[in-house]
C-alpha cells in the first residue's frame, strides 16, 4: 500500500475540477499538502512545468511525479490508496465502465443527468463515489449560478432526485469543507472581474 509521503495537489479552492480530487483524497485519508494555484492571473512555474500540456490545474504530485485531470487523477488515487476507506470505482467492471461514461459524458456535454443513481442515495451506491465526486464538484458553481441568474437550477419540482442527491452530497463528511459555498464564488468573480 502506497503512503501518503510526498502527495500535492496544485490547485485552487475555487475550481470544481481541484474540488473533485480534494473529494478523492479526503476519502481515502490521504494527507497532501494543497498549493493553491491562481490560475486565472499568471500561471506559475511550477505549474508550467507539471503540466506543460495543458498548463491547467490540478495536477497531483505523487512522489515527485505529476499526474494531470482530474478524472485520471481520481482513478490513480483510487488504485493507489485502494487500501484505504471505500472503493471510490465500482468494483463490478461493467458498472465501473458505465460511472466513467457518464463522467466522461457530464464533462464533454455539462448536463445535469437525474436517473442515473437507481434509487440509491448516491451514484456510487449508498455511499460517495467516482460519479459523485465528477457531479458534485460543480454544486458550488450551479449554487453561484442560480444567485447570478435568478434560476433554479436543481429544481425539486423538476428533478427531485437530483436536488435530493446534491443535498446529500453536500452534507456528506467528504464534500463539507471542500465545495466551495456560493457567497465565496461570487465574491471571487466580482474580484476577478475589478481586476480585468
Amino acid at each position: 500500500m502506497a503512503t501518503s509521503a510526498g502527495v500535492q495537489l496544485l490547485g485552487s479552492w475555487c475550481s470544481a475540477f481541484s474540488n473533485r480530487v480534494q473529494l478523492a483524497l479526503k476519502l481515502k485519508s490521504v494527507e497532501y499538502e494543497f498549493v493553491e494555484e491562481v490560475f486565472y492571473v499568471n500561471k506559475s512555474e511550477r505549474l508550467l512545468n507539471a503540466n506543460p500540456v495543458y498548463q491547467k490545474i490540478p495536477v497531483l504530485i505523487h512522489d515527485e511525479k505529476p499526474l494531470c485531470e482530474s478524472l485520471v487523477i481520481i482513478e490513480y488515487i483510487d488504485e493507489v490508496w485502494n487500501g484505504n476507506g471505500p472503493s471510490i470505482l465500482p468494483s463490478d467492471p461493467y458498472e465501473r465502465a458505465i460511472a466513467r461514461f457518464w463522467a466522461g459524458y457530464m464533462d464533454n456535454k455539462t448536463r445535469l443527468l437525474s436517473n442515473i443513481a437507481k434509487g440509491k442515495r448516491f451514484f456510487g451506491g449508498e455511499d460517495v463515489g467516482y460519479l459523485d465526486f465528477a457531479l458534485g464538484c460543480f454544486l458550488g458553481w450551479v449554487k453561484a449560478t442560480e444567485i447570478i441568474g435568478g434560476v433554479k437550477l436543481l429544481d425539486e419540482s423538476r428533478t427531485p432526485g437530483l436536488a435530493g442527491w446534491a443535498e446529500r452530497f453536500r452534507s456528506h463528511d467528504v464534500a463539507k469543507d471542500i465545495i466551495p459555498e456560493a457567497p465565496k464564488l461570487l465574491e471571487l468573480i466580482g474580484y476577478v472581474q475589478e481586476a480585468q
